[in-house]
């Protein structure tokens, strides 16, 4: 390759790694991640009653939270701002509309939608200006004797919704989507999903933890990708790594070990730092790589545990759950190293490649890491 032939290659690159620190750095800057509402609902003296985890200020302002992860990417991120700023009293005020919007077809019963009031609410001070205030809610509408079963349609933009029936046995748990719905539950339960349903079902959620939501992880990943260019290098450390946090992953979810994310997110930080950092002074495996790499798997595992405490995993169908869950994160891992190999691959051979792509990237890689724990612990 030809002297300028070289530096075309290492300008158009760099400038691909300074437009993904740009993005990476401002969409972390101050975060607002976009949680799913969790609703428990009952049917109980012909009323249907819902008790609701939500982010009332991500709701009210008009963010289109099916096409965002992270409310500060949103156009309308100001709208958002405000209403955060809002006193505990206003923002419960301005709940009893969200509520009044859901009367259209939130609940449906026999094709026609319920009526729905608002019956309590908590909304606490904020005490993290970057974490999502979460409220509850209580809601509840009358249903006509004699129905058998319920329909539950989330408004499109709204984001995700958990929805988890209780008081009955073989409850329905599912995930619905913006602008799609439940289809028919019965009140008195046999909607539970069977093992297998639940298997496959908890795959797209790992899946999407990585791609697109899981920045953190993806830059871990791409960490491990760039010490080599040997397939077997790579090998070893994801193996390490896949091993160490499936079993983190585990006790997080049985809470069996429960860490907190003001622990473990700064770590996280940390362990992208390092692998990154260890690119730049050696290009082959050590002895102690693999090891530190499984020790950073179980710092990942317990994050991966908390997005799992969101959606409530079904105790009866817990191991195909876990397991679903496991290997979407996987699919997301090994698509991330392949989209890698697809950028990069044309020069993993090119005597050139290490210095004019490895390091440079791992020196991004190690300047978002260090950023993320500065902000994770200081911010």
């Amino acid at each position: 390759m030809t002297a300028f032939n070289l530096f075309s290659v290492k300008l158009t690159f760099w400038a691909m790694m300074s437009s993904i620190w740009v993005l990476f750095s401002s969409v972390f800057a101050f975060a607002h991640e976009v949680v799913p509402t969790i609703a428990d609902f009952s049917v109980r003296d012909g009323r249907v009653i819902l008790d609701l985890k939500v982010n009332l200020e991500a709701q009210l302002s008009g963010i289109n939270l099916d096409a965002v992860q992270d409310t500060d990417a949103a156009e309308n991120v100001a709208d958002y701002d405000e209403l955060r700023a809002l006193s505990v009293s206003l923002i419960a005020d301005r709940s009893q509309g969200l509520v009044a919007s859901w009367n259209a077809s939130f609940i449906i019963v026999a094709g026609q939608p319920v009526t729905l009031q608002l019956d309590s609410i908590a909304v606490p001070e904020v005490l993290d200006d970057q974490l999502p205030r979460i409220s509850n809610l209580v809601v509840s509408g009358k249903i006509p004797k004699n129905i058998k079963s319920i329909e539950v349609a989330w408004p499109k933009g709204a984001g995700d919704l958990v929805l988890r029936q209780q008081g009955v046995v073989a409850p329905y748990t599912g995930l619905i989507k913006g602008g799609s719905g439940s289809g028919p539950i019965y009140i008195g339960g046999g909607n539970q999903a069977n093992g297998w349903q639940t298997f496959f079902k908890y795959i797209p959620v790992g899946f999407d933890h990585i791609l697109p939501k899981g920045l953190d992880h993806i830059l871990f990943v791409l960490g491990l990708f760039f010490l080599s260019a040997r397939l077997g290098v790579l090998l070893w450390q994801v193996s390490a790594f896949t091993l160490a946090h499936t079993f983190t992953l585990a006790l997080g979810s049985l809470e069996i070990v429960n860490v907190p994310a003001n622990i473990v997110e700064p770590l996280i930080a940390v362990s992208i730092v390092y692998v990154a950092l260890e690119n730049l002074f050696s290009s082959k495996l050590t002895l102690w790589r693999p090891i530190i790499i499984f020790g950073f798997g179980l710092l990942h595992g317990l994050g991966f545990a908390s997005v799992l405490s969101e959606f409530g995993l079904p105790r009866e169908q817990f191991t195909f759950a876990l397991i679903g869950f496991n290997i979407g994160v996987e699919f997301g891992q090994l698509t991330v190293i392949a989209i890698a190999f697809l950028t990069v691959g044309w020069f993993l051979t090119m005597p050139w490649y290490r210095r004019v792509i490895a390091v440079p990237a791992s020196c991004v890689i190690a300047s978002i890491g260090a950023y993320w724990v500065v902000e994770r612990v200081f911010l």
